[in-house]
């Protein structure tokens, strides 16, 4: 009658030593864990114990690719040059479709695969936007930026709706972590989103300005014939102002007073 040699009967393992030993190759640790679960000697907490180090030897090994293939990708990867402009900053950047042009070839060429989420962030006036950053060989990482959604501009007023406010956030996020997940250079300042780091610089108004908006902003509920009026009767220097640094303000005084004129 034939016989069958089974795998030697596992011992309460005493060393890490003897954990690492017992290891099985993942191309055979389906093939050992099914022969210890059908073996009546060899208990429960053993072969957790062993499913325990074998998934974390592996988690350690996705990791190591994953950290190589990061940095062979980098190393491919050159400046990208800033294609676009923002007129609010008189600044240069470089856009999203720039920057996946320029790195989608590379980092996908190297196993990695992008994609975006939006998540709580602890600021209700914030926008968390999420990047699930996988790689082939098993390891993934998830990056997060915190990106103001308040719509507000650089004086506190409303600029644009909530809406807008939140679809703006989400595509800066998503810029600016596909730069700082490959630490992709941008070939000219990218300053597009420095009004979410700091407050641009102030533009003194001219005297008598504040009063001067107010009586606009009142005039224009008469319509447009009596808004044109006081615009055309207005100090150049407020027009100016009006119109070089809140120009969303004028399009809404403009817009209230069409529609008083509806009335």
């Amino acid at each position: 009658m034939a016989t069958v040699t089974q795998p030697p009967l596992l011992e309460e393992p005493t060393t890490g030593v003897k954990d690492v030993a017992l290891v099985p190759q993942s191309d055979s640790a389906v093939d050992l864990f099914e022969r210890l679960a059908r073996d009546p000697n060899v208990s429960v907490e053993n072969i957790e114990r062993l499913m325990a180090l074998w998934e974390r030897s592996e988690a350690r090994k996705a990791e190591g690719l994953f950290n190589a293939a990061m940095s062979s990708a980098q190393k491919q990867m050159r400046p990208i040059a800033a294609d676009a402009s923002n007129p609010q900053t008189r600044s240069r950047y470089a856009s999203y479709v720039a920057l996946d042009n320029g790195l989608r070839p590379i980092y996908t060429e190297h196993g990695f695969g992008l994609s975006f989420d939006t998540g709580e962030s602890p600021n209700a006036d914030d926008v968390r936007v999420l990047c699930y950053t996988t790689h082939s060989g098993g390891h993934a990482r998830t990056y997060h930026i915190d990106m103001p959604a308040d719509g507000k501009g650089a004086k506190g007023g409303d600029v644009m709706t909530k809406t807008h406010a939140t679809g703006s956030a989400v595509s800066y996020g998503m810029r600016y972590l596909l730069k700082m997940i490959f630490n992709v250079a941008v070939g000219e300042d990218d300053d597009d989103g420095n009004r979410a780091a700091k407050t641009a610089p102030e533009v003194k108004a001219p005297e008598g300005y504040d009063a001067w908006l107010a009586t606009l902003e009142g005039v224009a509920d008469e319509g447009m014939t009596a808004f044109s009026d006081a615009w055309n009767k207005s100090q150049g220097a407020y027009r100016k102002h009006l119109a070089s640094t809140a120009p969303n303000d004028l399009a809404r005084i403009k817009t209230r007073a069409a529609k008083g004129k509806a009335k």
